[in-house]
């Protein structure tokens, strides 16, 4: 059998041989105080890319609306103890539009009152409306943080950002800035306000039937832009 042509891509029939294009890999962002952690060097075995970034709020970023704390057992029973954790929900649910809590270990109650516990978890999924995950051990945390990220990114093609994190330069960056913060507001949506109402008064005045108009801004988004804009500070 005649050998390939080893020049160029080549095949033995002289046709072309196309390359398979590299398939996207989505991003996380980690809290830098968090980035020597077991979980990132977990992280390192996955088809991601993961960057150190100083976050005030959170451990892991997977998009722009999805913020993940992550505590191991122990931390998390101390967190009750020294009430840190409800401070961090609160910030977590100021935050973003779909925030974490991630639990890792089995070694849930430790020297605290189980009721303790258990007041804290059902605190932190009632009151402030966080979802709770689960892991046994940084491999698993970092096969959940990887697989929320990719579907963030890559099938609901939300965007990576840290809302703050730069400093607006122009006009356009600062009503963008402006529109993003309301709720439920991403930056691609934020984008998509801009260019239907021109401005940032133009989105302010607009109707709800004309909010939901825009591009990507259904019936509940539409409603909850004017409550917010309307109701008595």
């Amino acid at each position: 059998m005649a050998e390939k042509k080893k020049a160029g891509h080549l095949d033995f029939l002289g046709e072309q041989v196309l390359k398979k294009p590299e398939s996207p890999k989505p991003m996380i962002f980690v809290d830098s105080r968090e980035f020597y952690s077991p979980v990132v060097e977990a992280l390192g075995k996955f088809d991601c890319i993961v960057k150190s970034k100083r976050l005030e709020v959170a451990d892991y970023l997977c998009s722009e609306r999805v913020g993940i704390e992550r505590k191991a057992a122990q931390d998390f029973l101390n967190s009750i103890t020294d009430q840190r954790l409800f401070q961090q929900a609160e910030a977590l649910k100021e935050s973003f539009e779909k925030p974490i809590l991630l639990i890792e270990g089995n070694d849930l109650y430790g020297r605290l009152n189980p009721n303790s516990v258990r007041g804290a978890l059902a605190s932190i999924a009632i009151d402030y409306g966080i979802p709770i995950m689960w892991s046994a051990n940084p491999q698993e945390s970092a096969a959940l943080i990887n697989w929320i990220a990719r579907r963030e990114q890559l099938t609901e093609r939300r965007e990576l950002a840290v809302r703050g994190e730069k400093k607006a330069e122009t006009v356009k960056d600062v009503q963008e800035f402006i529109v993003a913060g309301l709720p439920g507001v991403s930056n691609v949506k934020a984008r998509a306000l801009l260019k239907k109402f021109g401005s940032p008064a133009g989105i302010f005045a607009a109707s709800e039937q004309e909010l939901k108009e825009a591009e990507g801004i259904g019936e509940k988004l539409a409603q909850k832009i004017r409550e917010v804009l309307e109701k008595e500070y």
